[in-house]
């Protein structure tokens, strides 16, 4: 069983892009879904601040309206999971 999730969890970080070095890319895909639900959201950020975590992406940066900046965190369904003022 620990064999079958270990291997579980190795083919979810080779699927989302994460590199021997321990640095994950995001795809052009997430990327422009990221950018899109922060439209939603009435914010921005440069795509350079946004980071693979373990459960998901941090947006470093993000601009809100009313020109608030947050570091918000996504799961990987990028749905909000927290945001934090800078």
């Amino acid at each position: 069983m620990k064999t079958s999730i270990m291997a579980m969890a190795a083919a979810l970080a080779f699927s989302t892009g994460v590199y021997a070095a321990g640095e994950a890319e995001v795809s052009a895909e997430t990327e422009a879904a990221i950018m899109a639900k922060l439209t939603e959201m009435e914010c921005q950020m440069s795509p350079d601040d946004i980071e693979v975590t373990e459960d998901g992406y941090e947006l470093d940066d993000v601009i809100c309206k009313g020109g608030k900046q947050f570091d918000i965190e996504l799961d990987a369904e990028l749905n909000e999971t927290g945001r934090r003022a800078e």
